[in-house]
């Protein structure tokens, strides 16, 4: 089974590097409505999450809208991503634009560090390639390991080959992310979602649920800056987007201001999925209601 799925993704990553973008894009379509009806747990997710982002009761037709642009996205998501290592430096720039990099110049010349705080929404490996290859600013991103081990090294593989050092999150997780802070990486963290270890309990699309305390704790203890991040696709490639940085002032215990910065990284994911929520990938449990 293991070796079957591994098997999938790499030919899936073959066929979308060897067939035309245009037809490509078609087929990818095509899966993502597919697997939008056949998936009933994501669906389900997915609609639980549209749920929270509207501010009135969405309509049975504004809904299925949602869920298929939601699935398109995501299957376009992987069919980009995939692309990504044939890219020319030249299609590079000319794919991606931009808004906020002098939030990140500025953040770099003050030598303490920089940590991007990102929801999984577009596409973060563009943005993480782009600050690489044209920026030349080397760039590690902590992710979360996958089962079975072989494909999360085979994921590993590709993501190194876009120029980023990949650091799965585990009990090492933080030394190396010490290491690479001091050796000038820029570092990346998707941060939407509680996968394990340290989290605190934040507000987020209005119902409380616990999110990742990493962030917050790496921006105080080494004085980072931390900024919000968002990549989003467009028709041709991607935008990115920088918010300006959290601020890092000490107002109480420890914890305590973990607790608040996180709940502010809350806050500007929220901003940032709001602009384009059909970009938004997290189609897992996220909110103690999703599990009931």
């Amino acid at each position: 089974m293991a070796s079957l799925a591994l098997f999938g993704y790499k030919l899936a990553a073959l066929l979308s590097r060897k067939l035309p973008k245009k037809i490509g894009l078609s087929i990818a379509s095509f899966l993502g409505h597919v697997t939008a009806r056949i998936d009933r747990k994501r669906r389900d997710q997915v609609i639980r999450n549209a749920n929270r982002l509207s501010d009135s009761e969405l309509s049975r037709k504004e809904l299925n809208d949602f869920i298929s642009q939601t699935f398109e996205s995501y299957a376009h998501y992987w069919l980009n991503t995939f692309r990504l290592v044939d890219l020319t430096k030249e299609e590079l720039e000319s794919t991606f634009s931009y808004d906020g990099w002098e939030f990140i110049e500025s953040a770099l010349k003050k030598d303490s560090g920089v940590i991007l705080v990102l929801p999984h929404l577009g596409a973060w490996e563009w943005g993480g390639l782009w600050i690489s290859k044209i920026k030349d600013v080397p760039v590690s991103a902590v992710v979360e390991p996958l089962e079975p081990p072989e494909l999360f090294e085979w994921f590993k593989r590709t993501r190194n080959a876009l120029g980023m050092d990949i650091i799965s999150l585990g009990s090492d997780a933080g030394s190396q992310v010490l290491k690479a802070i001091s050796d000038k990486q820029l570092i990346v963290l998707v941060s939407d979602r509680d996968v394990g270890g340290s989290s605190v309990e934040v507000e987020f699309f209005g119902e409380k649920t616990f999110l990742p305390a990493g962030p917050a704790t790496l921006a105080l203890r080494t004085g980072a800056t931390l900024l919000p991040v968002a990549v989003y696709n467009k028709d041709n490639g991607c935008h990115g987007v920088v918010r300006p940085a959290i601020s890092l002032e000490r107002k109480g215990q420890f914890r305590s201001d973990v607790q608040r910065i996180t709940q502010i990284i809350a806050d500007e994911m929220e901003l940032l999925i709001r602009k384009a929520p059909e970009q938004w990938h997290l189609m897992q449990p996220n909110w103690p209601s999703d599990r009931h």
